[in-house]
């Protein structure tokens, strides 16, 4: 059974950070490519970063400014999302996704305070 599971989010202070995990089970991780997607309270799910396989080509959304890193450890089936400078309109659901095959997580809650 495919599945991604993400965890790491919670409750930060404004300029502090956090680091997501997303587990992968299901399939040969190593050989697709990962999103990491962010959606706020009445507001469109939007792309945060992504990443190739074995790290080829990484991109992030324009918003990011050099604050979040994507990564992933293809022995522990995992990709994640260090955020750090984080900013009040940083918060919201932070989801892991396949794009092959459309699969994604449940997500994982991010609360920045101000």
């Amino acid at each position: 059974q495919v599945q991604l599971v993400e965890s790491g989010g919670g409750l930060v202070e404004q300029g502090g950070s956090l680091r997501l995990s997303c587990l992968a089970s299901g399939f040969a991780f190593s050989s697709y490519a990962m999103r990491w997607y962010r959606q706020a309270p009445g507001k469109e799910r939007e792309l945060v970063a992504y990443i190739y396989p074995y790290a080829r080509d990484i991109n992030y959304g324009a918003f990011v400014k050099g604050r979040f890193i994507i990564s992933r450890d293809d022995a522990k089936n995992t990709v994640y999302l260090q955020m750090n400078n984080l900013l009040p309109e940083d918060a919201g659901t932070y989801y892991c996704q396949r794009p092959n095959g459309d699969v994604w997580g449940r997500g994982t809650q991010v609360t920045v305070s101000s």
